[in-house]
C-alpha cells in the first residue's frame, strides 16, 4: 500500500473529454506567441520561423503534459471522507472529511459545456483546502455533489 493509493479506495477517474478541453488553451496560447513572429517576418523578415519552433515544442510539450495530467486526476468514495488525486510528477492527495465540507459547487464554463463536462469545487471551513474535480461528466457531476451534500448533512448531524 502506498500512502498515494489507499486500500479501500475504488478510484474513478474524471472524463478523457478533459484532454480536448485544455488542449484548446494550450494550443491558443501557441497561436498568440506566433503570430507576432508572422508578422515581424511579413514587415521585416529574418529568423522569425526560430520563434515558431519554440512555439510549436512548447505547445507538443503541454500537449504531452495535459495527457498525462489527466490521466492521473481520481476521487474516490470512501465511508468518511472523498479522497482526491492527481498530479504526476508531483502527486497530490487531498481527503475531505464529509463532516468539514460546507458545500460542493459545480461549475462549468463554455469549453467546459462543449464536452458535456463540468468541475466540482468542495468548500470547507479551511481556505487552504484546495479539494476539486475536474473534467466530470455533468450528470455525474450533478449526482456526485448530491451525495457529498447528503453525506456532509448526516455527518454533521452525527448519523
Amino acid at each position: 500500500m502506498s500512502w498515494l493509493n489507499p486500500e479501500d479506495a475504488q478510484w474513478t477517474y474524471v472524463s478523457r473529454r478533459l484532454i480536448p478541453a485544455r488542449l484548446i488553451s494550450v494550443w491558443v496560447t501557441v497561436a498568440v506567441f506566433i503570430v507576432p513572429f508572422v508578422v515581424v517576418q511579413a514587415l521585416v523578415g529574418g529568423w522569425w520561423f526560430v520563434g515558431v519552433i519554440v512555439a510549436l515544442v512548447a505547445g507538443l510539450w503541454g500537449t504531452w503534459v495535459v495527457v498525462r495530467q489527466v490521466g492521473a486526476h481520481a476521487w474516490a468514495e470512501r465511508d468518511d471522507d472523498l479522497v482526491i488525486k492527481r498530479g504526476r510528477m508531483q502527486r497530490r492527495m487531498t481527503v475531505v472529511p464529509y463532516g468539514r465540507m460546507q458545500y460542493v459547487e459545480v461549475q462549468a464554463g463554455p469549453v467546459a459545456r462543449m464536452f458535456g463536462i463540468a468541475s466540482i469545487q468542495l468548500h470547507t471551513a479551511s481556505p487552504g483546502t484546495d479539494a476539486h474535480i475536474s473534467g466530470v461528466p455533468v450528470a455525474q457531476a450533478a449526482r456526485l455533489r448530491d451525495r457529498l451534500t447528503t453525506r456532509g448533512e448526516a455527518q454533521l448531524a452525527g448519523l
